[in-house]
């Protein structure tokens, strides 16, 4: 039987990418901060944000979040922001002079996982995933234990009945 409506996120989670851990191996996560607008602020805390095709690209010693998905706020009208601008993660220098030397190694990159609100004053904040690409064969096993542990979980299930 299929659910019906929106998945559900973490508690406290804005938006996840479900699809990052499926593509990419990850292999070190980072907080980051974000430069937004207020009507950003708003519609993320509605919950209006996607992830799924977003990247980070480390350019001119900044660090930009590409592909993010933040809808309009509704009551904002004609002083909205763009959807789908490049917005600015806030990291401490050693930490984007970490992520230039990680970067520059064949295969990786940076791929946003979730946006949460943290902190005792409530800042957006997003969670960066140093990844490399999964080949297909990693993705059919990541598939085949997943079908096992289900079975398995079946099983136990039917056992206890």
């Amino acid at each position: 039987m299929a659910r019906s409506g929106k998945r559900r996120t973490a508690s406290g989670d804005v938006a996840t990418n479900r699809q990052a851990a499926y593509r990419f191996n990850l292999l070190e996560r980072f907080e980051c901060g974000m430069a937004l607008t207020g009507t950003e602020v708003k519609s993320l805390r509605e919950g209006n944000a996607q992830l799924k095709d977003a990247y980070a690209v480390v350019r001119d010693d900044e660090v930009w979040l590409h592909g993010l998905y933040i809808a309009p706020y509704g009551p904002a009208a004609r002083e909205n922001h763009d959807p789908e601008r490049a917005r600015k993660l806030l990291l401490h220098r050693y930490e984007i002079e970490r992520l230039i030397g990680r970067t520059r190694e064949r295969g990786l990159t940076l791929v946003p996982t979730r946006i949460y609100f943290a902190g005792p004053r409530s800042r957006a904040k997003v969670e960066l995933a140093l990844a490399r690409g999964k080949d297909l064969y990693d993705k059919r096993e990541a598939i085949r234990k997943r079908e096992m542990a289900r079975d398995v979980q079946r099983e136990l299930r039917e056992a206890r009945r």
